[in-house]
Parts: C-alpha cells; structure tokens; sequence
C-alpha cells in the first residue's frame, strides 16, 4: 500500500531527519550518475527530491506519482513536470528514458511484477535504472515513523534476484543511511561523520536503504531451433517407379 503523498512531503521537505535522508540518498545517487546531460530521466514512486539536481543538465525530466499515494506539484517555484498515474501504466513511450529512479515504490506496490515490468518497457536499449528500497536488517525498517517503515524490507540477495528475473542486468549497489532514524540532536549533529563511516562497511551490514543500479538487458529468445525435416518430392515420386526396398521383418519364437 502506497504511502499518502503528503505525509511523503512533510517529512522530505519539512522534517531535519527528512532533509538528511534527501541529503544522504542523493549524494549516493549523484556518485553513481554524476551526469545526464542531453539525456530523460524518470522518477516513479516519490523519487522527486532526488531528480532536482538534473534539472539543469537532462533534455527531459518527468516525476510519477502512482495514484493511490497522489500527487503534489513538482518543483517548487518552476514548471511542473510531476504527473499522476496508473502503477503499470506509464504515459511514457517505450524505450524513451535513459535514465530512472524508483524510490517508495517497489516494496510498497501490490503488483510488483507489473511495476517492473513497465520500468522495463520504458526503458530505452542499455537504459539504467536505479532501485532505492528498505534493507530488512537495517534499523530503519523498524521504525514506522519514516517512510522507510512500511511495505516489504528486502534483502540485497532478495532485491537483485527480483531484478534479474525481469530482465535486469544488476551493475552495482550501494546503501545509504547509517544514521539512526532519530531526531534526538545528537544523531542529526553527527549525520555527516556517521554516513562516511559507514559507507565504508559492507553494503549488507550496514545502511537504512539499498540503491542498486541495473542495465536494461534485451535477452535473446530462449531455447534452440530446431529445424524440420520434410520428406523429398522426388524421391517420393521416385518411388512410383522405383519402388523402395521394404524393411526386413523377423519373426520371433
């Protein structure tokens, strides 16, 4: 079930915890792909506050909103490029994004196949998309009080299988937010100091969230050809006045 987009709103916008998780995850993000220039770049789920930095540098760029969490006007004090949507059905053409971003989506979906599937269809040959979801043993999936504390947490093991079953080449993954999901002074003090530290652990012990990013891979048809064999005209005909030896028959007794 979709989370309401503007409880999603509050805590990104108007919460200090909710601007160090904007801040955490989109640094990730931008280390990953620093740039796209000339490129179109999609957002699905509440993926907004991560797109803002290519703004600037995409030909294109479009936030979508599945209906059931709603839509809110995107970006503050410029041309809205948000759009409310169906969940597998994108007003996008096929193959047109190069680049996509899918956060507060995946493990919140109730037809994850199909939402998978229409990131796969949007995609252009070689597209890159990146999915941000909870990591199960992290501390924020146990924490209702952040967005990150609903839907299905999943493991990386879980989260990469899901992706290579549609059709998704995985090419890295990363976590973000080693930070405790508090708002107590302290934590929100040592943010900074806390994430390059834990930047430095194992992608599976440690981080609130996984961003794993995966090609679009277009997978030749299974299986091999098998060619039929027909019988030859003419040695059908060629049997009419050449008859054919008839086999050998024995009897057993």
């Amino acid at each position: 079930m979709y989370l309401d987009v503007q409880d999603l709103r509050n805590f990104y916008y108007r919460s200090k915890l909710g601007r160090l998780v904007q801040a955490s995850i989109r640094s990730r993000l931008l280390e990953l792909w620093p740039d796209a220039h000339g490129e179109t770049v999609a957002g699905f789920g509440f993926a907004a506050p991560l797109l803002r930095p290519y703004l600037d540098q995409a030909r294109r760029v479009v936030a979508l909103m599945p209906g059931p969490q709603g839509v809110m006007q995107w970006p503050a004090g410029q041309p809205n490029v948000s759009v409310l949507c169906e969940e597998a059905m994108w007003p996008l053409e096929t193959g047109h994004v190069d680049r996509l971003v899918v956060m507060h989506a995946l493990e919140t979906s109730e037809r994850p196949r199909k939402l998978l599937e229409e990131c796969w269809r949007v995609l252009g040959p070689g597209g890159r998309a990146m999915f941000i979801v909870p990591n199960r043993a992290g501390l924020w999936v146990r924490s209702d009080r952040t967005p990150f504390g609903f839907g299905r947490p999943y493991t990386l093991g879980q989260l990469e299988h899901q992706l290579r079953s549609h059709q998704f080449e995985v090419e890295t993954h990363v976590s973000a937010l080693h930070l405790p999901p508090s708002e107590k002074r302290f934590w929100l003090r040592s943010a900074q100091m806390i994430e390059r530290f834990g930047q430095k652990l194992p992608t599976v012990l440690a981080g609130g969230v996984f961003l794993v990013e995966v090609r679009k891979q277009a997978y030749p048809q299974s299986g091999s050809r098998v060619k039929s064999s027909k019988p030859s005209r003419i040695r059908v005909l060629e049997g009419l006045s050449n008859p054919l030896p008839e086999p050998a028959w024995t009897c057993g007794r």
